[in-house]
């Protein structure tokens, strides 16, 4: 620059970038990238989507290292029918999560998968969604579930319920205890199953709207089966599920969320920050202020839709849901397909955890 130029620019009082600590860009070099971590970390230095897959990688680590915080990881979307189930089981044996909030679909496909049954890639030419039907398939997007799979579910699902105590009260955390005990009994020790791995890891798994899927499609033949015997079958009830999860979090020190897509889970888990401090103000104890530090959440949809799912964690700051960024809160969303690009950023932590492990 001329000392014409550089006169003009302190004149009109220009900043260089550096003067005031923006982090300068760096083109992604892929002749230096030798592995999936150094892949993201170069992808963090650039813009847009591989920016935020990048930075989303970096919170990840950050949280999963941090031993005073509680992780929750929130599941939407057919996640385990797209074949992404392993990564939830590298992400809760790694130490990644300390609790699971999911769709009961989601589970309900991640049990048959994990019980040994097979789903099948989707071709339309071989068949229209009417002779689907008629063939026994379910046709999940790109991806089918067997009809017959989930009458062998319930085969084995019909046997736990039937364990559960007359009468006692049960809820999600239980049953999917329950699911997973049986996987870790049932199936080889080299099979891998979320609710497996859930159980072996001593994480909950908690489905908020447990109707809402083949598990409780089952849980409601169940009852009326019993009821025909003339037996009074378990009640579900689903504030066991809300006061244990509401007791975890209060007893934590520090709060990090990693969201797939949004939904009930999604909301589920953060509203129990507005919970702890409803209890304070309506009832007068028993409550907390609790916000979450850590927030990673990959989701494709945008905010202009106006749904929940492209609620922003901006937007959740004024909900008291999250500690705001000016005040040191990492936050951190990736508008992407999470099977794309959810595997790059679980696995990018799993390597810097290899080079580092985890402090016992």
């Amino acid at each position: 620059m001329s000392e014409k130029k550089e006169a003009q620019r302190k004149l009109k009082n220009y900043g260089t970038g550096f003067s005031d600590g923006f982090k300068p860009l760096k083109s992604l070099d892929l002749s230096e990238c030798s592995s999936v971590d150094s892949l993201v970390r170069g992808m963090s230095d650039t813009a847009f989507g591989g920016r935020s897959l990048g930075e989303a990688a970096d919170v990840l680590e950050e949280m999963t290292r941090d031993r005073s915080c509680f992780k929750v990881l929130t599941l939407s979307g057919a996640m385990t029918v797209a074949k992404m189930g392993l990564v939830v089981c590298e992400m809760i044996e790694e130490g990644m999560v300390d609790a699971v909030i999911s769709t009961g679909a989601l589970m309900a496909h991640g049990f048959i998968e994990a019980a040994g049954m097979t789903h099948f890639k989707y071709e339309p030419h071989k068949m229209n969604d009417v002779e689907l039907y008629e063939r026994g398939y379910d046709r999940v997007y790109d991806t089918l579930e067997l009809e017959s799979n989930l009458d062998s579910a319930e085969e084995v699902i019909r046997a736990i319920y039937r364990s559960l105590p007359l009468g006692s009260e049960t809820c999600s955390r239980e049953i999917n205890s329950l699911f997973g005990k049986y996987l870790a009994e049932n199936t080889p020790k080299r099979a891998r199953g979320v609710l497996k791995s859930a159980y072996l890891k001593n994480v909950p798994v908690y489905i908020p709207a447990f109707s809402d899927s083949e598990f409780g499609l089952d849980f409601g033949i169940y009852r009326r089966r019993m009821k025909m015997q003339g037996k009074t079958p378990a009640i579900y009830n689903p504030f066991l599920d809300l006061e244990d999860y509401t007791a975890r979090v209060k007893s934590s020190k520090r709060l990090g969320i990693f969201t797939i897509g949004g939904g009930v889970p999604r909301n589920w888990a953060q509203q129990v920050g507005p919970y702890l401090d409803i209890i304070n103000s309506r009832i007068g104890k028993g409550g907390a202020f609790k916000r979450f530090h850590y927030a990673v959440r990959v989701c494709p949809e945008p905010v202009h839709w106006g749904g929940l799912s492209g609620c922003t964690y901006s937007e959740g700051v004024s909900w008291g849901k999250f500690v705001p960024q000016t005040e040191g809160g990492r936050q951190v969303e990736v508008y992407s397909d999470a099977t794309i690009a959810w595997p790059f950023i679980v696995k990018a932590v799993m390597e810097r955890l290899e080079k580092k492990p985890l402090r016992k």
